[in-house]
């Protein structure tokens, strides 16, 4: 297996570039979230395939408000003190899940370390709203990593019945001081680890990012700890500065690195994996969510042969 070839430009190569949403379903999509108050992380984090999932009504929805109390170098949400916790968010979702007709919502938030739980009773809040208003619709979270909390937030999630957990790894051990200086990396492993331990037929997931000036056996190594920690899912993305006050990308990843990036992941034991410059924890989720059982059942078939 050839290595994976990187590409150090500042430019956006080709590949990455996309188009400027302009479709009636973006428009509808927008409204929509504004008049329910509701904050996205497509828009926050000035995610590249926004319009893309717009215009197909998909939509990743971030509670707990808009201002984060960390600040991650990589990271376009606004950091600060947050404004209290809206009361009317669960239902909100519910009803935006409702109206766009989803079939799988991705639902994330801000860090709130300024609260004692770290806002994991607004996950619970959301998810049982969800399971009253759209019950055909699979519920996936991506959470903070509740640092310095204990386990109690995380169980109660569990047990609240998300059909996926996931918390983003984001970068290698080595990189955390410079772009992700609020958490500890094995801190996160260990929170997608107790999930696993406490329950373990829920699917995990995580994500990384790449061209942050990572080197490729730290990638493999993160892969490892992944799967020791029982993760199902691998998500992998080229990384992108959203503004000049961030982190630079230090290189830019080819599409065939990727594609070997993947390869190497799947021959590591992922259920699925998904990887390529475009890739986001939450892009085609329900497509991935739906794979997922299928592989999972496959595999189940294939222990008992």
């Amino acid at each position: 297996m050839t290595e994976p070839a990187f590409q150090t430009r500042q430019r956006k190569p080709d590949w990455i570039r996309v188009k400027a949403p302009t479709s009636p379903g973006y428009h509808e999509t927008r409204k929509l979230m504004r008049s329910l108050g509701l904050v996205t992380v497509c828009e926050e984090a000035a995610c590249p395939n926004i319009g893309e999932c717009w215009t197909k009504k998909h939509a990743t929805v971030m509670i707990l408000g808009d201002t984060c109390t960390r600040a991650c170098a990589f990271c376009n949400v606004k950091t600060g003190m947050p404004r209290a916790v809206d009361p009317l968010e669960p239902e909100h979702v519910a009803v935006a899940a409702a109206e766009l007709g989803l079939e799988h919502i991705v639902v994330t938030s801000v860090d709130r370390d300024d609260l004692a739980d770290g806002g994991a009773s607004q996950f619970v809040k959301v998810i049982e709203a969800l399971r009253r208003n759209a019950p055909n619709t699979t519920i996936e979270i991506l959470t903070p990593d509740f640092r310095n909390k204990g386990e109690a937030p995380v169980a109660a999630i569990i047990e609240a019945g998300p059909d996926v957990f996931n918390h983003n790894l984001e970068t290698v051990p080595r990189l955390y001081p410079t772009i992700r200086p609020g958490a500890r990396y094995y801190a996160s492993l260990r929170l997608l680890e107790s999930v696993k331990r406490m329950a373990p037929t829920l699917f995990t997931k995580s994500g990384l990012m790449v061209g942050l000036g990572e080197q490729r056996l730290e990638v493999h190594q993160v892969m490892d700890d992944m799967r020791s920690a029982g993760i199902d899912f691998l998500t992998m993305g080229q990384y992108l500065q959203p503004t000049p006050r961030h982190a630079k990308v230090e290189e830019f990843i080819t599409p065939q690195a990727f594609e070997v990036y993947a390869a190497i992941a799947r021959a590591k034991g992922f259920l699925l994996v998904a990887a390529s410059p475009l890739t986001r924890s939450s892009y085609h989720a329900g497509d991935d969510f739906r794979a997922m059982q299928v592989a999972r059942a496959a595999k189940l078939e294939q222990a008992k042969a």
